[in-house]
């Protein structure tokens, strides 16, 4: 029996460590460069994003992530049901957003604005909340603040997290930023 699984458990290991090379090697590919084509085309996840995104929201549901990755929880605008995503809260001069690293195209987006900026945002317990859109002129440090936080986000923008907020300013119209506020 001991046998067994000590062969199990290296099978798994094995199993592990040829994941983890072949996703190093993804993530210096072209492929990641170019918007992570593994987990999202054309602004939308795949299969597998949709499940990577399944997986972070429920460990980030525990707790078991950094305080800032956290599930955000919208009512689809259009069928009613709840959808939940993993995010990367920014805070920035006190005051915490969310950014939308796909710009004007996720659902959670459309359901925000059509829900008049209400969600909620779970970490270990679900809270209430109000998220109100900054405009595009206020957005360029939170963006920086963001994507030096938000590694997986980065392939996604056109520029780097160590540009400067002025280079932020010229694609601010094209990432939707929202503060989060307690709900009333």
């Amino acid at each position: 029996m001991r046998r067994i699984v000590r062969t199990l458990l290296l099978v798994a290991f094995l199993a592990l460590g040829a994941a983890a090379l072949a996703y190093a090697r993804y993530l210096a590919s072209a492929d990641y460069r170019d918007g992570n084509q593994l987990f999202y085309r054309e602004g939308r996840p795949t299969g597998a994003g949709r499940a990577f995104g399944h997986f972070w929201s429920a460990i980030a549901d525990r707790g078991l992530t950094p305080a800032y990755v956290v599930t955000l929880e919208t009512t689809g605008h259009r069928t009613g049901r709840r959808f939940s995503i993993p995010v990367v809260l920014a805070d920035v001069s006190g005051r915490t957003y969310v950014v939308s690293m796909l710009g004007e195209r996720p659902p959670w987006v459309r359901n925000v604005r059509a829900a008049g900026g209400r969600a909620t945002i779970r970490r270990r317990e679900a809270r209430e909340v109000l998220l109100v859109e900054v405009p595009p002129d206020e957005r360029a440090p939170i963006l920086k603040k963001y994507l030096q936080r938000a590694s997986g986000a980065r392939p996604h923008f056109p520029i780097g997290p160590d540009a400067p907020v002025e280079e932020f300013a010229r694609i601010a119209g094209d990432y939707p930023v929202f503060e989060v506020r307690r709900a009333a």
